[in-house]
């Protein structure tokens, strides 16, 4: 909106532009400049506006197109006839002019500068809150990373005792499949030895069965009772009870042959 500091050139006052002023320009009563470009496409339209300013400038004098590096002959004739009263309150006039725009560049960078500086506080402040959030962050996964040692270092300890009980499985294992394997062996040598000896075993096997098929030939008493009459012998075989009760006994004789006697 107007020079920069420390340098003679003016700048151009619509919004967004700010370029460097060179060659023509267009001055306006409210004592702004414009560029050549947005000062035709500004001040060609009734009534004309101040880009700047938003002021009414309806007055034959108020837009002016000047000549920022005039020539010579023409610097010797625009002020020339002038009492010296004029020419100095036109050159006070253009230094009020000058002095402005400088006061304007002073407040846009002031401004400038304050939103730099309220933005700078923002982010900040933004950033001081983004560290806490992120410090929090960093102490909860701390205190994460701490619960899982221990939790790891839990797991190491129940791991080891799983080794260590895995281990002595495999040594009784192997005791029980060392003895497994000696069990078998000393079976098989026994069963070698009984095939040897399965002949002999059969002719006595033979032997004791044909013994126990031969019938026997005395009679099995019962144990005496109470009705020792009725029940004498309890069995007899066929030809053993024939034979028995076909034999006459002494004493049956003996009485008989007295009978005849008499």
């Amino acid at each position: 909106m107007a020079m920069s500091l420390g340098d003679d050139t003016l700048l151009c006052n619509f919004p967004k532009c700010r370029a460097k002023l060179s060659g023509f320009a267009w001055v306006t009563a409210c004592s702004h400049v414009f560029c050549d470009q947005h000062g035709s496409s500004e001040f060609t339209r009734s009534p004309a506006i101040c880009p700047a300013c938003s002021s009414a400038l309806s007055g034959k004098l108020d837009i002016v197109r000047t000549e920022l590096s005039p020539s010579e002959e023409y610097k010797a004739m625009v002020l020339a006839g002038l009492r010296p009263d004029i020419v100095l309150d036109i050159s006070a006039r253009a230094l009020a002019f000058w002095s402005y725009q400088v006061h304007q560049e002073r407040m846009y960078q002031e401004y400038s500068m304050s939103r730099a500086d309220a933005q700078l506080k923002q982010m900040e402040k933004i950033l001081t809150q983004q560290n806490q959030s992120r410090e929090l962050e960093l102490n909860a996964m701390r205190g994460e990373i701490t619960s899982l040692k221990k939790v790891m270092e839990e797991y190491k300890r129940k791991y080891s005792e799983v080794s260590e009980r895995l281990m002595e499985r495999n040594r009784q294992y192997q005791k029980l499949q060392g003895l497994y394997d000696s069990l078998r062996l000393r079976n098989m040598v026994v069963g070698a030895g009984d095939r040897d000896m399965a002949p002999q075993l059969g002719q006595d096997l033979n032997t004791a069965v044909a013994r126990q098929a031969t019938p026997q030939r005395s009679p099995q008493f019962l144990p005496l009772g109470p009705n020792v009459d009725s029940r004498f012998f309890s069995c007899l075989e066929a030809d053993g009870a024939k034979t028995f009760f076909q034999f006459s006994s002494p004493a049956r004789d003996k009485s008989r042959t007295s009978i005849i006697k008499h």
